[in-house]
């Protein structure tokens, strides 16, 4: 078999972190629940393959924690910040020096906080993933001006399912079997 594309996710390289998915941002997100639902399947696939998942929150004394539907699926505390990118309160470092160099970005919003969170991690070598259908906005042009920025910058667009199945790489195992139900199960719901 040849070795797979550098530009495939790979499970045991990647980390996802969804991004400031508060009480008081997330009810003026255009498409709300189609974002929540994306971000939950991300991170219950992510759990499935043993992808750790990041969670952080701007300014949560003001902007209230991460809503309870989200929150209620990672353990670790989520990660305080007051600056647009989360870089720096993920101290992750560079790439160089990191086991996990592949970042999937999820979260709110596209123009801000992930844009420039990618563009930070992209500078110190990650290599950043953005699931187009778990990032989101109030506006759709700002969404839109930012994918297209993220990706002129070298970020790779890509959905929620694909990056499940890539980690799954084949089937036929009980972790691409649960990967698969989750899919359906969130297919169902469109």
């Amino acid at each position: 078999m040849a070795g797979r594309s550098r530009e495939l996710l790979d499970r045991r390289l990647s980390r996802v972190v969804v991004i400031d998915l508060q009480e008081r941002l997330v009810p003026v997100i255009a498409g709300r629940e189609e974002l929540l639902a994306d971000t939950r399947l991300l991170i219950e696939g992510a759990r499935v393959w043993g992808v750790p998942v990041t969670l952080t929150e701007q300014y949560p004394q003001g902007l209230g924690g991460t809503v309870p539907e989200i929150r209620g699926l990672v353990d670790d505390t989520p990660r305080e910040k007051l600056r647009m990118s989360a870089a720096d309160c993920l101290a992750w470092g560079p790439s160089s020096q990191a086991e996990r160099s592949q970042v999937v970005v999820a979260g709110i919003e596209t123009h801000v906080c992930v844009q420039q969170t990618a563009l930070d991690l992209l500078a110190i070598g990650y290599q950043v993933f953005i699931a187009v259908d778990a990032v989101g906005t109030r506006h759709p042009r700002d969404h839109d001006v930012a994918l297209a920025r993220l990706a002129s910058s070298g970020a790779t667009l890509t959905t929620v399912e694909s990056i499940l199945f890539e980690w799954a790489e084949q089937s036929g195992t009980p972790e691409f079997k649960q990967t698969s139900a989750l899919v359906k199960a969130r297919s169902a719901q469109r």
